[in-house]
């Protein structure tokens, strides 16, 4: 079973993006804040990660080039939600992002469905995690 790291400050949007990715076959572990993100992170090296960028205590910025420079996290996927605008996708792909999505685009106020293809098109790769040492 393939484990997910969920980092949003909104308790709603982890719930609901949690609950879908439950029901789709993944366990995950959620963060509120950037500090907790990398703890978890740190301990339970999770096979991708899907990260807010406007986060309190560390922002999304500083905890993407944290898990970069961590040799257990380098090479996990992250996933990058912001409802900051596109135009912050060059920087974030170039800081380690595997892709960057905007919160609004994905219709996440109203369904995790996009955000749940998107994670399952990642996490197959040959039947195998992405991110990981085979």
């Amino acid at each position: 079973m393939q484990t997910i790291l969920i980092v949003d400050d909104s308790k709603f949007m982890r719930l609901a993006n949690e609950r879908a990715l439950i029901k789709a076959g993944f366990k995950v572990i959620t963060a509120g804040d950037g500090e907790q993100a990398l703890q978890l992170a740190s301990t339970h090296v999770p096979d991708l990660i899907v990260l807010d960028m406007l986060l309190p205590k560390v922002a999304g910025l500083d905890v993407l080039k944290s898990l970069r420079q961590n040799p257990d996290t380098a090479l996990v996927p992250v996933i990058v939600l912001s409802s900051l605008a596109q135009s912050n996708e060059v920087k974030l792909i170039s800081e380690g992002a595997t892709a960057y999505f905007e919160k609004a685009k994905l219709g996440l106020d109203k369904s995790s469905d996009a955000l749940l293809e998107i994670i399952q098109g990642m996490t197959t790769v040959n039947s195998k995690p992405v991110g990981k040492k085979q």
